[in-house]
């Protein structure tokens, strides 16, 4: 392939938010093992699998953790490939994993933790959203290249997918979470001719969600 060749090859790169979790007890899990999809996440999965089943996806590259793992499965078994695993698709840290954190409830009635909430902009309970950015940016610069002139499917969660896109977009990234447009198994594509990024398209394949429903 000539440099010219490359220039104008088209490569998408799909951000697929894993869909909903088995959670009954309402948990922030973070990075915590073992929290898999529930039933209606893994119907979620299996509809972006047949949405995408006639696309040109060459690689499927997953979040170590468990629900997204299991999200990337039904679109790597209709592609035919295996699961990649890519560390810096993983959730963002944040010092309240384990507990609950819903307004009103658990750990935020605790005067204790609200030290933890003095600066929202970087932010202070959590991994930094300018990390969160340059790894996520790094994962699909990688996989961009390994899908040249085709497509990939990279699977992440809420928090991360949509630090990213607010970074590509030239937004701030401190937000507030009530607006992301991050539902539960969608869709955030990156479309790229040669290295340049010309279009971003969110969709929503296995029906909308609430975001202020986390199931991450």
């Amino acid at each position: 392939m000539t440099r010219n060749d490359q220039a104008d090859t088209k490569t998408i790169v799909h951000v697929l938010r894993h869909g909903e979790v088995h959670n009954p007890k309402g948990i922030l899990y973070g990075r915590l093992p073992g929290f898999g999809l529930s039933v209606t996440g893994r119907s979620q999965a299996a509809a972006v699998g047949a949405a995408l089943a006639h696309h040109d996806i060459s690689h499927v590259i997953a979040s170590p953790l468990q629900r997204a793992q299991e999200t990337a499965g039904p679109i790597a078994a209709a592609h035919g490939v295996e699961i990649q695993t890519d560390e810096n698709l993983i959730e963002a840290g944040n010092t309240f994993e384990g507990l609950r954190v819903a307004v009103g409830d658990g750990a935020l009635r605790k005067p204790r933790h609200w030290w933890k909430l003095r600066d929202p902009f970087t932010p202070s309970w959590g991994e930094p959203y300018l990390q969160i950015a340059h790894r996520m940016l790094a994962a699909v610069n990688k996989a961009r290249v390994e899908a040249v002139g085709h497509e990939v499917v990279l699977v992440s969660h809420q928090l991360p997918v949509w630090t990213l896109r607010r970074f590509l977009q030239g937004d701030r990234l401190w937000h507030d979470p009530r607006q992301r447009q991050c539902g539960l198994a969608s869709l955030t594509s990156l479309v790229y001719e040669g290295d340049t990024l010309v279009d971003i398209v969110y969709s929503e394949p296995a029906g909308s969600s609430d975001p202020r429903v986390t199931g991450a």
